[in-house]
């Protein structure tokens, strides 16, 4: 579209839709063209991703972004994609977390009664599992970018994830597997066997559930042609109910899940999650015909490599002051399977050559040695210019890597957000010394998840058709918020959680000196019922932050980096969680000093969690402050 109106069709010359290929950069015939080249012939754009049209077909028929559907040929519009395809992934995702946290959200209950681990050695298991969890996305995102494609990822470790769950069943089924019961204050000692049996199972979830995290999103936002105006908006509203579908799962966990793992054993509790993760492997192959596909781009570390030792081979050599002198192949695509070309940086190239900080990064060290992997030197003219990409990179190649840095900073402000949320199970323990009866009614301290799920369904709601139609006519931006303001306004309310926590926690300890409480582990005459807001809190920062980081890492990812990047945005999760082990540990250690009891003893009426709540929003507040600095310094990428 042009000033409101519809480009003419434009006739391709005769010579293009012959049965012959054509070498793009000098016109020479070869073999016989397949059916990728016939796509790249058939729809032609310009910088707009306007399509040119064929006289004999309407390429507006496809998609724009060089998709394919199962069987490899050209992804059409009507056929493939779309939210035909997303309903079948959003029940995957659905299922698939109702199972992980059918598990996670009282794994540290069961730590505790069947393993008979204490408050601090549980909390720790839980949150270095749930770590690794997210540090093996890395993993799965590795090899759908590289090999397998985010399809086929997907099918191997949701198998894998299958088989940890079963595993986890049969060690809570059968006796051998598990223990003695304790007798008064003596409980046995889990053997090696009991234990590994347990813990094999719990970590192979953890592969699984890794492997398949970061291709889900990416695949499911795959479905809409990011090309198309009408399609980008359907994309940026997947990312929220996306979200949403992952708080069903949590909630029905947090309520039915949890309350059976209470009161009707845990050889059911962790069978239904096994069942439910069968039904999320049947939905997602039902739908195979419908998905469109993106073909993977090769290994992208390989791609970061050889833009690095290229541009030491170089470093001697002049810059250009001339950007458009670098090499880059021509036509649409760039020389990387399954990519667009990306412009390059200009600003940040200019200030490059004055040692100016661009985007938090010292652009002198990251601007001209990138951009050197790119210059044609003599040796290059006198061979083949893509013969050997260890000595010269594509512009769009070099800019993959400054992408991934301009990045850096802001993945790394998300880890402390990851931290505050790794205290899940440090709200289960607050939650189990408070009342928890409710009229007649006992409420399992994990289950108050529920209105940490509620929150963040409502909060979804108010934001897509609320909060966005509102701060479109103020920011006139197509989204309401960008990515980063989004991701701001989240690591606020993260800070409004723990203070909330902190609160909560005042007030038990003050009851409990009241009611002459302190040494005894008991729980205090105050109702669970206040740890709603924090959960609601929580809730409320999920929306903003975790769904924005999602969709920013999706958005700023080069095309062939897409799995990768969402799995970086899913490792602040492992970092924060890893982080959160070690504050833990830390004021552990340091706060038993002397004999003291420390403000996290088993016995927690004689300790003092409000000042560990305290600490960690006072890490979120400065943590804060750095992150706005590093938003209002990133400049987003131009395809």
């Amino acid at each position: 579209m042009l000033g409101g109106q519809t480009q003419p069709t434009l006739p391709l010359p005769s010579f293009l839709i012959c049965s012959c290929r054509f070498d793009l950069r000098d016109g020479d015939p070869s073999v016989s063209m397949d059916e990728a080249e016939e796509r790249r012939l058939l729809v032609q754009g310009d910088g707009d991703h306007e399509p040119l049209l064929l006289p004999s077909q309407d390429a507006s028929l496809y998609t724009g972004d060089g998709s394919v559907d199962i069987k490899g040929r050209p992804a059409t519009r009507r056929a493939t994609g779309n939210w035909r395809a997303c309903f079948f992934i959003l029940g995957t995702e659905c299922c698939e977390r109702l199972a992980y946290y059918g598990i996670a959200t009282n794994l540290v209950t069961y730590l505790k009664i069947k393993l008979h681990q204490g408050n601090l050695e549980a909390a720790r298991n839980v949150i270095t599992w749930q770590g690794t969890c997210y540090l093996t996305t890395l993993v799965g995102a590795i090899l759908a970018d590289s090999y397998w494609g985010k399809y086929w990822t997907i099918a191997v470790f949701s198998s894998i994830y299958f088989i940890g769950l079963a595993g986890l069943t049969i060690s809570a089924s059968l006796p051998a597997l598990q223990p003695p019961s304790c007798l008064g204050s003596v409980c046995p000692e889990p053997s090696l066997l009991q234990n590994g049996t347990f813990f094999l199972g719990l970590y192979m979830i953890a592969l699984g559930t890794g492997g398949i995290k970061p291709c889900v999103s990416s695949f499911g936002a795959d479905q809409f042609d990011d090309s198309d105006p009408t399609e980008r908006v359907k994309q940026g509203s997947f990312f929220n109910w996306f979200y949403f579908c992952i708080n069903v799962g949590a909630l029905l966990s947090g309520t039915v899940i949890v309350w059976i793992q209470d009161n009707s054993g845990w050889v059911i509790g962790f069978a239904i999650p096994t069942v439910f993760m069968a039904l999320a492997i049947a939905s997602f192959f039902s739908a195979s015909n419908m998905y469109r596909f993106q073909k993977p781009g090769g290994s992208p570390i390989t791609r970061v490599c050889q833009v690095v030792v290229a541009a030491f081979r170089k470093w001697h050599i002049e810059l250009p002051l001339d950007a458009s002198l670098l090499y880059e192949v021509d036509g649409q695509n760039s020389a990387i399977e399954g990519s667009r070309k990306l412009e390059h940086t200009k600003n940040e190239y200019l200030n490059a050559t004055k040692g100016m900080w661009i985007g938090g990064v010292h652009a002198k060290m990251y601007g001209p040695s990138s951009w050197w992997a790119a210059i044609i030197s003599s040796t290059d003219a006198k061979g083949d210019f893509s013969a050997n990409p260890w000595r010269l990179c594509t512009v769009t190649q070099v800019e993959e890597l400054k992408i991934l840095v301009r990045m850096f900073p802001v993945w790394a402000t998300t880890i402390i957000f990851s931290a505050v949320f790794a205290q899940s199970s440090v709200f289960v323990e607050q939650g189990m010394v408070l009342d928890k009866r409710v009229g007649s009614f006992d409420i399992p301290p994990a289950s108050l998840f529920t209105f940490n799920g509620i929150s963040v369904m409502i909060w979804i709601a108010i934001y897509d058709r609320v909060l966005i139609p509102i701060a479109r006519k103020f920011t006139g931006r197509e989204k309401g918020f960008s990515e980063l303001q989004r991701m701001g306004i989240g690591l606020v309310l993260s800070i409004v959680t723990m203070v909330s926590a902190a609160l909560v926690e005042l007030k038990r300890l003050e009851i409990a000196r009241t009611e002459g409480l302190i040494h005894e582990n008991v729980a205090v005459p105050m109702s669970i019922l206040w740890q709603i807001p924090q959960y609601c809190f929580a809730g409320a920062a999920e929306v903003f932050t975790a769904i924005g980081q999602v969709e920013f890492f999706y958005g700023q990812a080069p095309d062939a980096m897409r799995s990768l990047c969402a799995a970086l945005a899913l490792v602040t999760v492992t970092v924060g969680s890893y982080l959160s082990s070690i504050i833990l540990t830390l004021v552990s250690y340091l706060t038993t000093q002397g004999g003291d009891a420390g403000w996290i003893p088993d016995n927690l009426n004689e300790g003092h969690l409000d000042r560990f709540f305290w600490l960690m929003a006072g890490i979120s507040f400065v943590n804060l402050l750095v992150y706005i600095g590093c938003a209002m310094r990133y400049k987003y990428k131009n395809v």
